[in-house]
């Protein structure tokens, strides 16, 4: 697998891990779930969806050791991080209906360009 494929494979990764995370919350209560600790920990132990995201993660964890294997882990990180910063609020907003302001699409924008030119750097 090459590496440019390996980068785009861990961003979506990362991103479908937490939105799997995100709908293992929301079924699970959400934030009032985590009020009674021991009884979320119980259901969270139950919940098929946490199981998704744990599998889906624990794959991107396997195929963020590969991509380190073979790329500097700064401009792994940064690679990653470009793609992961503009489709995390993106899938947020399709599946979950969340929006973000202009200011806050503007950072997240500069962020982008920041981790890519750190990706590009050594290029």
């Amino acid at each position: 697998m090459s590496t440019k494929l390996l980068i785009f494979a861990v961003t979506i990764n990362a991103v479908l891990g937490q939105l799997l995370l995100r709908r293992a919350l929301v079924s699970l209560g959400g934030r009032a779930a985590l009020d009674t600790l021991p009884k979320f920990a119980l259901d969270a132990i139950a919940s098929p969806w946490m199981y998704a995201s744990l599998a889906i993660q624990g794959l991107g964890y396997f195929l963020w050791m590969v991509l380190i294997s073979r790329e500097k882990l700064g401009v792994a990180s940064a690679s990653v991080g470009a793609g992961f910063y503009i489709l995390m609020p993106f899938c947020a907003w399709v599946v979950y209906g969340e929006t973000l302001s202009a200011l806050q699409w503007f950072g997240i924008s500069l962020l982008t360009v920041g981790v890519t030119c750190v990706s590009l750097g050594t290029r």
